[in-house]
């Protein structure tokens, strides 16, 4: 909820400014919850501010939450494994009838769970440049003013995480070579064949479970490999499908209620990122397609 109040003509520019930030924010962060606390903090911080000295607020707001997202995502550094009490994006779930045509031009608007993969792939400065400046248009000589850099600098950083966004994206669509490697993770949990898992899992894979209780995070391939074989059954039965044009499979229980939603992301032959989403109430309203 927020403190600021309509009567206030700082309070009524600042609230005029509140989605685009969030949206900032979001897309910086990955999280909703982290979103609505850094756009909080602004708020603190223009409060404590001289309106009068502000020549550009949607500029200072747009410098100060950036900054703000900057510290989170370092901060996280330090603390890779955690448990987040906010939910992933809203998953759009298809089912995989072969590759599709993917739309280059909703890159730049998406916020669902393939962009935020990719996202999370890049290092701080660099999904700051990225996001400010290719999904937000802010010049390059503010981003270097955020990132303590200089103007060419920051061109450089959004030109790397640029290139590591493009090499992510699957211009066909789900390829063959990934269902094939999503298969293969499949089958190894199933039997449980713990070094088969290893070899299909990029050594700093990255899960992320969507529970009632929160949403989880585990790193690594020895970790997240003997959580497979343990969850094996939840893999049993089900079908291929494409979620947010990522390679996956749901599940359901024998009463044909669901049970689960995983989806992969795979590079270079080995499955990079895994997210699965188990919570009834979210399963329940993902408008998933009937059992086989």
């Amino acid at each position: 909820m927020s403190d600021t109040s309509p009567a206030d003509p700082m309070a009524e520019a600042f609230e005029a400014q509140r989605d685009r930030l969030r949206a900032v924010a979001y897309r910086m962060l990955g999280s909703r919850a982290d979103a609505e606390d850094v756009v909080q903090e602004a708020w603190l911080r223009l409060s404590r501010q001289d309106a009068a000295a502000i020549h550009n607020l949607a500029g200072w707001l747009t410098t100060v939450v950036g900054r703000i997202s900057l510290d989170v995502l370092r901060s996280r550094q330090a603390r890779p494994e955690a448990s987040y009490d906010d939910s992933l994006p809203e998953l759009v779930v298809t089912l995989d009838d072969g590759p599709a045509p993917e739309d280059d031009a909703l890159l730049a608007d998406s916020v669902g769970l393939a962009l935020l993969v990719v996202l999370d792939s890049l290092g701080p400065s660099e999904r700051l440049a990225f996001v400010l400046h290719d999904l937000f248009a802010v010049p390059f000589d503010e981003i270097g003013q955020i990132l303590g850099k200089s103007t060419a600098a920051a061109k450089m950083l959004a030109s790397r995480a640029r290139r590591k966004v493009g090499a992510t994206k699957r211009p066909g669509g789900v390829g063959q070579e990934q269902r094939e490697v999503v298969r293969a993770f499949l089958a190894a949990a199933r039997r449980g064949d713990f070094e088969e898992l290893l070899r299909v899992l990029d050594p700093e894979v990255k899960l992320t479970v969507d529970t009632p209780a929160g949403v989880v995070v585990t790193l690594g391939a020895t970790k997240v490999a003997a959580g497979a074989r343990l969850s094996a059954g939840a893999a049993a039965q089900g079908r291929a499908v494409v979620v947010d044009g990522l390679p996956g499979f749901v599940s359901w229980h024998e009463d044909g209620t669901p049970l689960s939603v995983l989806a992969f992301t795979v590079a270079d032959g080995r499955i990079t990122g895994i997210t699965i989403v188990t919570d009834p109430a979210r399963l329940a309203l993902m408008g998933l397609p009937d059992p086989a």
